[in-house]
């Protein structure tokens, strides 16, 4: 496989943006843990990763703090510019990066390449917005006043990311901050470090071009340690975590104890309607790229499709034969729609949640399975499959990073609405319909309660111009598009008083 960094025989060592190293003299695997990164595709081991020991970790940090004094003050439109060299830079490796992406997390090349597109659109987004990172004025109730608001950056934002998006997310995060004036401390998935290094060494010629101060973007490297560090470090003004709502709870009540900023982006038990009125060459193959695309492992994903009895037939022998074209196979091959899971931990999930279905009476209308014999030697590689269930299982009611679809069925669009709205996950939903009435009353108060809520197009694909995050144990954050910006500032209110007077509050007086 080629890539942009050579498959390393050394532990490769993370520094901050300039390539400053951060780790001892003795950087042998004695003195420090090393993550081994396989890829899911073949099992082939990529590189081994040093971890940041508590040291490495202060000595980021402090950087970082001290490149913020500095960077704060850089013009936001000179900023901005500077993300839009980055965006250039990703644009000359899109190829390399991508191929890098689909080997060491197992998704599709097709969506690796898409990955770094997502990396290359926030950029230009981060770009305009660098320009707009308005306040309002208000009229004063007193005389010769002047009332506004206006916005100053945090200082230091933590990224946590997931391995199913190894690099996309942390662009959400990292143009946006970098743009407001905040550096950037990002703890990758332990399961795909690699990609992270490699997004730190593209940027690298940038930075250093721009005489960026060393710091404004930094990577630290680990598990859970990592990231409770992170999370209960006071130094760190906002820790945006994406990953499990386990996890996110942990991370929230970390940074709610030092009274901090969290932004999280959580589970996902995403649900597609079916009416009877849905146009089925659209919504068929729709549920189709939503439920099988990164092999189940987006938190778009769809989990559940909530089809209206008089067309549930129909839509069970329409994805019957859809899932009966799927080709499952390595995923640099661009012939394949689907590739591996992340490992082999995801197998095991897969498998015992399609026995806790079978024990709870479900039927699979598409059969499970593991897929082997030649060139799946990784073992990482399983069926696309779908069950019939209700939504009241437990199974169905938690999310399973695997290509496992749900059917239930629905009599009134009463119905629907209630199973979909009825787990505890919040993120993205959908509804097939041509019926105005039915689409309108999906996206009213009393419709979906998912940040996410889409008609006549699946789960997954959001756009970055728009907002994007979920309700409910999905966390409640908002990355990427709309007024994102905001929650990598801090809102400031401004008085001035421009008069000869000093009129208090409550008519009160003092003679003096």
């Amino acid at each position: 496989m080629q890539s942009i960094l050579p498959l390393p025989t050394q532990p490769v060592k993370p520094g901050t943006s300039t390539g400053q190293q951060f780790w001892p003299s003795d950087t042998s695997a004695g003195t420090h843990k090393t993550i081994d990164s396989f890829s899911p595709a073949d099992g082939q081991l990529i590189a081994r990763v040093h971890v940041s020991t508590r040291s490495d970790y202060d000595r980021v940090v402090e950087t970082a703090q001290s490149a913020f004094a500095d960077w704060r003050l850089v013009p936001a439109p000179r900023r901005g510019e500077i993300v839009r060299q980055m965006g250039e830079q990703f644009r000359r490796y899109k190829r390399e990066l991508g191929t890098l992406v689909s080997y060491e997390m197992g998704k599709s090349l097709q969506e690796g390449l898409g990955e770094v597109q997502e990396i290359i659109d926030i950029c230009d987004f981060a770009v305009g917005q660098s320009r707009q990172l308005y306040g309002l004025s208000m009229h004063s109730e007193r005389p010769a006043h002047r009332m506004m608001e206006q916005y100053h950056p945090l200082g230091i934002v933590g990224i946590i990311s997931a391995f199913n998006f190894p690099v996309a997310v942390w662009s959400w995060n990292a143009m946006l901050a970098w743009v407001c004036g905040d550096v950037c401390v990002w703890k990758p998935s332990e399961k795909t470090p690699l990609t992270a290094l490699a997004c730190q060494q593209i940027i690298t010629e940038v930075l250093r071009n721009n005489d960026v101060p060393e710091g404004v973007s930094c990577i630290v490297t680990g598990g859970r340690d990592v990231g409770e560090w992170l999370a209960r470090d006071p130094r760190v003004a906002l820790v945006s975590a994406t990953g499990s709502t386990k996890m996110g709870k942990a991370v929230a009540e970390a940074v709610a104890g030092r009274l901090g900023r969290s932004l999280l982006e959580l589970g996902g038990n995403n649900a597609i309607i079916v009416s009877e009125h849905a146009d089925l060459d659209l919504a068929i193959p729709a549920i189709v790229f939503g439920a099988v695309g990164t092999a189940g492992q987006r938190c778009t994903t769809t989990r559940r499709i909530i089809v209206q009895e008089r067309v549930y037939d129909d839509v069970k022998e329409r994805l019957k034969k859809a899932y009966a074209q799927l080709r499952i196979g390595n995923p640099l091959d661009e012939s394949f729609h689907v590739g591996p899971v992340i490992d082999r931990q995801a197998v095991s999930a897969y498998q015992a949640t399609i026995a806790e279905i079978r024990e709870s009476g479900g039927r699979f209308v598409v059969e499970p399975g593991l897929v082997e014999g030649l060139g799946f030697e990784s073992g990482c590689y399983v069926k696309p499959c779908i069950a019939e269930a209700e939504n009241s299982w437990p199974a169905v009611q938690r999310e399973t990073f695997a290509p496992i679809l749900y059917m239930l069925k629905f009599t009134t669009l009463d119905d629907a609405i209630a199973q979909q709205n009825g787990v505890p996950q919040g993120l993205s939903s959908a509804i097939f319909t041509l019926n105005m009435r039915e689409a309108e009353r999906f996206l009213a108060v009393s419709g979906s309660d998912c940040g996410i809520a889409n008609v006549n197009i699946g789960t997954s694909g959001a756009e970055i111009g728009g907002a994007f995050g979920g309700e409910k144990e999905t966390g409640g954050g908002r990355e990427s598009g709309s007024d994102a910006w905001k929650a990598y500032m801090r809102r400031q209110t401004n008085t001035i008083n421009y008069g000869t007077t000093m009129p208090l509050a409550q008519g009160i007086t003092f003679e003096l």
